[in-house]
């Protein structure tokens, strides 16, 4: 039997979670989210990453970022690793794609503010 903290809302539910013969018993969840979560979770767990990369603009020396879609928990690091290689040095709105499909990851690095399009 494995334990989870839930992280789908804020309840924060402990689950008890484990594969049997005939499927996964998931027990200490308040609603059904949270089954979900706990299946999930011990066959394919995944993430979204949000993080900052470099500008080259000394009033915003970094700006946030975010994986368009949830990614394998066991590739957040390398996900990382392509995440500190983005300098920024040109003007960008929020929604602008840094890097297309990170990884082979079918996730893209997209900007989370228009900080540096506002500046002047």
């Amino acid at each position: 039997m494995k334990e989870l903290t839930c992280i789908v809302c804020p309840n924060g539910c402990t689950l008890y979670a484990e594969e049997t013969e005939a499927g996964f018993q998931v027990a200490g969840n308040l609603c059904r989210r949270g089954e979900e979560f706990a299946i999930t979770e011990l066959t394919n767990p995944v993430r979204t990453v949000c993080s900052t990369v470099a500008t080259a603009f000394p009033r915003v020396p970094v700006i946030p970022v975010r994986v368009s879609r949830e990614i394998p928990k066991e590739r957040i690091f390398d996900v990382m690793e392509e995440i500190n290689k983005i300098v920024v040095s040109e003007r960008v709105e929020k929604g602008a794609v840094l890097m297309e499909d990170v990884l082979g990851l079918g996730a893209d690095i997209i900007v989370t503010s228009s900080i540096l399009s506002e500046q002047e």
